[in-house]
């Protein structure tokens, strides 16, 4: 305005001439200002709705954990035994390794379902649960493996009892098979297929490139988008190949890095062994809340041990999202015992052997106290016996647990798509989940993991709300194993 209160010709008052004019950086900078706040605010907002989500969906998974646990008549604990017997055992057996027509082996089925589960959830999962919630996360870690186990048992023998084959003999099964045939709820079976598809970009393809990249970045100094578009490209390779492919592969690396980890773990901690018992004291008194040196317990550190617990484990072995059964119905097995046994197998060996490994090799060398990333303490644990080779060594690992994760992640979504558009639907499927793993390579690390707290969480709801509608198939089929 000019002294009488009107416009200059430019349209501003001269406060804002002079800003114009003489401090476009103090402008420029309010203007960065503004909008940096808008997206804090988004990124507060997202992360508000993760835990309200969570924090029903904790109680569901819980819930139901319990409800099949009893209704199993505790399997998962009493008869652990033969679990191993009919899974791990039967691997040394020919026909574990057989398949046919569109079908996988077994074996094949397996390394499938741990490659989709055993991800960057059981390596950089685990340093961050013990980052965000102590180390009492991992005790209720090991509360989510074991009620899991009954979940993903449920959902195995309902994805087997249930699937059917597509025109062209694609199997078709898992929780669109048993929502849609078993319930008789056609549109909840659709409603999952589309969260499911969302959360293959999220569990499956924008959290484990995220830590891919920051792990590539923090080891050798290469560029997100850099590791983004050579991973886009190998994983294309592979998915445009089906599941026969994706068997294949997967048969591949996940016996090779699952072993090769494993003894790297344990080596770091035979190195740190004194420190094994401190380290399961942080975990049980930080699993109650009871703070050290003090001997008060806390209900906020209760609650976050749990709540971060809970949620790191479901995303490490996927109990309740209903992924499991997709991968197994494409197993030639004509048993959904047995492919509920396998569940239970694989849970156990996801959560409680690889997720505990983690979480003791980071506590025992208190390598969580040495940085503030989940990446850079995963690093830190491992150089305390590998020194700098810990950075490739680990490097190789995140990439190829998670590179088989993408690959795995990509048939859930798959299927999916075909159970709603059928095979035209799945070629672009394959194509829009290549071109977002560049996109989820640069995103910031902590807006990924709350994007896939969220499409796994509202993954969880029509599954869950299918496995208890039909537990007395379950409960049938449990009884008929025991004589």
């Amino acid at each position: 305005m000019d002294e009488d209160g009107e416009d200059g010709e430019d349209g501003l008052s001269p406060f804002e001439t002079e800003i114009t004019v003489m401090n476009v950086p103090m402008r420029t900078s309010l203007i960065l200002f503004g909008r940096g706040y808008r997206i804090q605010r988004r990124i507060k907002m997202i992360e508000n709705i993760s835990g309200f989500l969570w924090d029903g969906v904790l109680v569901l998974v819980l819930g139901t954990g319990i409800f099949m646990s009893v209704k199993i008549r505790f399997f998962q604990f009493i008869h652990f035994p033969l679990v191993l017997r009919h899974t791990f055992l039967s691997l040394f057996r020919k026909s574990s390794h057989e398949s046919d027509g569109n079908s996988i082996s077994q074996f094949q089925a397996l390394s499938a379902f741990l490659a989709a589960s055993m991800g960057t959830g059981n390596i950089i999962g685990v340093a961050a649960a013990i980052l965000i919630g102590g180390a009492g996360a991992v005790f209720w870690m090991w509360v989510s493996a074991f009620l899991g186990m009954a979940v993903i048992y449920a959902e195995n023998v309902l994805g087997t009892l249930f699937r059917y084959q597509s025109e062209n003999g694609q199997w078709i099964g898992g929780a669109p098979a048993y929502i849609s045939k078993g319930v008789n709820a056609k549109k909840i079976a659709v409603l999952f297929c589309v969260l499911c598809v969302l959360a293959s970009f999220g569990i499956g393809n924008m959290t484990q490139i995220n830590s891919i990249a920051e792990a590539a970045g923090e080891s050798f100094g290469i560029t997100p988008l850099l590791t983004g578009a050579v991973i886009a490209f190998g994983t294309g390779a592979v998915i445009i190949g089906g599941i026969k492919r994706i068997g294949a592969i997967s048969a591949i690396i996940i016996p090779f890095i699952t072993v090769a980890y494993i003894i790297a773990a344990i080596a770091v901690i035979c190195i740190n062994f004194r420190q094994i018992p401190a380290a399961f004291s942080d975990i049980f008194s930080g699993a109650f809340g009871i703070r050290a040196g003090i001997g008060g317990v806390s209900g906020v550190l209760i609650k976050k041990a749990i709540n971060i617990g809970f949620r790191r484990g479901i995303f490490s072995n996927e109990a309740g999202l209903g992924s499991a059964g997709l991968l197994h119905s494409a197993a030639n097995s004509k048993s959904p015992q047995i492919q509920g046994l396998w569940g239970m197998f694989e849970v156990f060996t996801d959560t409680v052997v690889c997720c505990t490994l983690t979480a003791l090799a980071v506590l025992v060398t208190n390598a969580h106290t040495l940085s503030g990333t989940a990446a850079g303490v995963i690093i830190k644990a491992f150089e305390s016996c590998f020194g700098s080779y810990a950075n490739i060594f680990m490097t190789l690992s995140i990439l190829m647990f998670a590179f088989a994760t993408l690959i795995g992640w990509s048939y859930c979504g798959e299927c999916c798509m075909r159970f709603v558009f059928g095979e035209r639907g799945v070629k672009y499927y394959k194509y829009l989940f290549i071109l977002i793993i560049p996109v989820g390579a640069v995103l910031k690390f902590g807006i990924v993991w709350d994007l896939s707290d969220i499409f796994n969480a509202l993954m969880c709801l029509p599954n869950l709300f299918a496995v208890v509608l039909l537990h007395k198939h379950i409960g049938k089929i449990t009884k008929s194993e025991l004589k």
